[in-house]
């Protein structure tokens, strides 16, 4: 051991902590010297608040010491950045920080560069494929570079539960780096193969320190199965039971406000955090969570990778994750500082559902990568936007994003000023690779499965999932010692919850403007869409990812069940809504709409509001040709439905000049929707207002 440079690097450690006997975690400094005296490549698997990020501190310090330049980390998270950049300060490491939410003081930062203030500059893996950054800070600064860190590096890999394709760029910026630049790569949840990919991108001289992955801090625990109601009224009823203040997890950004909304009409102080919610609140969310204002925040994976409040005193899910890692990783919040903390699954008949739902958004769709490549080959250097890519292949545009990453990271495009050009390198679908990932994910969602069932230790099958050499029995764990919650709910509880579950009325935002590009497809529409052939604002009974009415719509519009009557059950929820609607003008006449799928549904519940709300019943809307699949961008969407749907002439002239309930069974896109209330306006109706049993989301 270099014990001159062990002496050094334990005085910034103990000026970073402000703990002034602390002492280094065994294989902290192992990666220290390795960084910084050998100059060599390293990845660290060890477990949450082991203190990996005081290795690449140290090093980064004692490198600019030694005269090196900066440190470049990537890491995945803003929230990960800001505690990262004050994390430094207090060991006077000067760190700043380049991403989306301070472009206004990117300017700033290229001067601290410039002049040699900086000694870590933290980024997003999205940074890397931005021409802007690429051009005048990464290309700059990549002669002088002290040394490249990879934050939560399981996501360069395939085979990482959190894969991204922006990751996958950093895997060539390491091939180009000299040999003897110092790298190193971070993660708490990796499993062998994990680690072994990881390794290979590094470098065939990769130092790899894996420690303990079990976290004896943490009291595990999965309750049996229980409906939606009966696991918020358990919420309601025991959430003062956990000490401190934690987090709540959901798997949809629906179920976190559904259940943040219950929480908080019980008359706790919680708050929802979701992809949805605002830099800027999330930042007052956070920093109010770990100030002990708030019980807990209800959030989706959103909060996760990079959140640290080492006094967590909790972790909840009402839902689990996909797979036993990602759950390890999330449930690696609590429990940092403290001797103890709870963690406890509430699993849901639903989550399987849910998991393959979201099971292959990274993957690149084969058909749709030979549209756009054959686009972009057939215009050499001219730019397409995704925005004009969307009106030459039908996927959406979340979709089409990660596809434009998936091509970039593997050379067949490139991201310039105005959007993306062919590099003419070509492209092969990896219809295997693809094909193991996707096995490996269906292996994954067993594995959580497994764990709930397991009557072993928890945290011992947490660790083996992730190749942990160390695993052993916790003797805390609900298996280990016993159930340790309260497992009772009363009746009012429970009913507390069905009752805030049964509301019902989502509101649906009419569409206002085409997509852009529709004449380059053969529709000559665009700009906004004209007042007068606009729908109004309408109504949904519930969202399919709704945990209440949202559960029973969707088993009754479940692909494979039958076109059937609208039971009375859904035709009360149906009543309440439009009693609950402040519409400018009551409807005066229903219209169904065309619907191959479902004419019984849509016929039944045309019939029955007409009833309910001595509403004329004008008959159904007919269809001039099929529409086809709603699951693709805006643009092919709205060609799809385009003059599709054809307004009888005894239903025109019922309508004209009232105000039209235009009902269906459920709505995706809102463009059909938008499509036949264009044709009713233009048949003589006064305003048509959309209304469907569920909203898809």
């Amino acid at each position: 051991m270099n014990e001159q440079l062990h002496e050094a690097a334990l005085g910034i450690l103990r000026d970073l902590t402000g703990a002034p006997e602390v002492q280094f975690h065994p294989g902290q400094f192992e990666a220290i010297e390795a960084l910084v005296a050998d100059r060599r490549r390293a990845l660290v698997v060890q477990r949450t608040g082991w203190g990996k990020s005081a290795v690449y501190f140290v090093s980064s310090l004692l490198l600019r010491r030694a005269g090196r330049g900066p440190t470049l980390i990537v890491s995945p998270l803003l929230a990960l950045m800001r505690d990262q950049v004050q994390a430094a300060a207090r060991a006077g490491v000067r760190a700043v920080t380049m991403n989306s939410s301070n472009v206004t003081e990117w300017d700033s930062v290229v001067d601290a560069l410039t002049a040699g203030e900086v000694d870590v500059l933290l980024i997003s893996p999205e940074r890397l494929t931005n021409p802007r950054f690429r051009e005048r800070v990464l290309e700059p600064l990549m002669g002088r570079l002290g040394m490249i860190v990879v934050d939560e590096a399981h996501c360069i890999s395939d085979w990482g539960h959190d894969f991204r394709p922006d990751y996958r760029r950093i895997g060539a910026l390491l091939a180009a780096l000299p040999a003897d630049m110092p790298v190193l790569a971070t993660t708490a949840t990796a499993n062998s193969r994990v680690v072994a990919d990881v390794a290979e991108q590094l470098g065939s001289d990769t130092l790899v320190i894996r420690g303990s992955l079990s976290r004896k801090s943490l009291r595990l625990g999965v309750t049996p199965v229980m409906d939606p109601s009966t696991r918020i009224g358990w919420l309601v009823e025991h959430l003062a039971d956990f000490t401190g203040s934690g987090i709540v997890y959901t798997l949809t950004v629906s179920a976190a406000q559904d259940v943040a909304r219950a929480l908080r009409s019980a008359g706790w102080d919680v708050a929802a955090y979701t992809g949805g919610t605002d830099t800027e609140e999330r930042e007052r969310l956070e920093a109010a969570l770990k100030n002990n204002e708030l019980k807990a925040l209800v959030a989706t994976s959103a909060l996760g990778m990079g959140f640290d409040k080492p006094d967590l005193g909790f972790v909840v899910h009402l839902g689990a994750p996909s797979s036993a890692v990602a759950y390890y990783q999330q449930v690696g919040r609590a429990g940092r500082g403290t001797d103890s903390a709870d963690v406890l699954l509430l699993p849901g008949n639903e989550d399987p559902d849910i998991w393959e739902y979201f099971a292959t958004a990274s993957m690149p769709e084969e058909d749709a990568a030979a549209a756009v490549l054959a686009t972009l080959d057939a215009s050499p250097g001219e730019a397409w936007s995704v925005p004009r890519l969307e009106t030459v292949v039908g996927v959406k545009r979340s979709k089409l994003d990660l596809l434009m990453k998936t091509l970039q990271v593997d050379g067949a495009v490139e991201r310039v000023q105005g959007g993306f050009v062919s590099t003419g390198r070509g492209w092969v679908y990896d219809a295997e690779r693809y094909a193991k990932v996707a096995g490996a994910r269906k292996a994954e969602a067993q594995a959580m499965l497994d764990y709930e069932a397991t009557t072993g230790c928890r945290m011992r099958y947490l660790a083996e999932q992730l190749d942990d050499p160390h695993a052993e029995d916790c003797g805390r764990c609900d298996n280990c010692a016993g159930v340790w919650w309260q497992e009772g709910v009363s009746e009012e509880s429970r009913a507390g919850a069905r009752s805030f579950l049964a509301s019902v009325g989502i509101p649906l935002e009419p569409r206002a403007s085409w997509p852009s590009g529709l004449p380059n497809i053969g529709v000559m529409l665009k700009g906004k869409i004209a007042t007068e052939e606009r729908a109004e604002e309408g109504r949904a009974i519930a969202r399919f990812t709704d945990l209440g009415v949202g559960m029973r719509l969707r088993e009754f519009l479940a692909p494979d069940a039958p076109d059937a009557p609208v039971p009375g059950e859904f035709g009360r929820f149906c009543v309440q809504v439009l009693k609950e609607w402040n519409w400018a003008e009551r409807p005066t006449a229903v219209v169904g709409m065309a619907n191959p799928r479902r004419p019984t549904t849509v016929r039944s519940l045309a019939h029955e509001l007409a009833g309910a709300g001595r509403l004329l019943d004008a008959g159904d809307l007919v269809l001039r040709h099929e529409t086809g699949s709603p699951d693709v961008n805006s643009a092919f969407r709205v060609k799809d439905v385009h003059d599709a749907f054809v307004v009888p002439p005894e239903t025109a002239e019922a309508i004209a000049g009232r105000v039209v309930l235009l009902v269906d069974d459920m709505i995706v896109s809102r463009w059909s929707m938008t499509a036949a209330a264009r044709e009713l306006r233009r048949a003589g109706a006064a305003a048509v207002l959309p209304f469907a049993l569920a909203l898809r989301a």
